[in-house]
């Protein structure tokens, strides 16, 4: 499954929830668990990414206030 640019950060960081929470359920099985974990990695990534943006962009708001 493709991960959806158009997601919010928050939906973004439920759906991992839920992604995390597949390995500890009785619907885990182990010849699913690779492309799992390969979906939730990328998901990291891309929540990481959004919130280094979101620093950057206060940490520019944060500059321009302080003048």
């Amino acid at each position: 499954m493709a991960i959806k640019n158009d997601l919010t950060l928050n939906q973004k960081i439920e759906k991992l929830d839920g992604e995390v929470e597949w390995f500890y359920s009785d619907g885990f099985k182990l010849d699913e668990a690779v492309d799992k974990y390969k979906e939730a990695i990328k998901l990291a990534k891309d929540i990481e990414k959004d919130l280094n943006e979101l620093k950057n962009e206060i940490e520019v708001l944060s500059e321009d206030f302080s003048k």
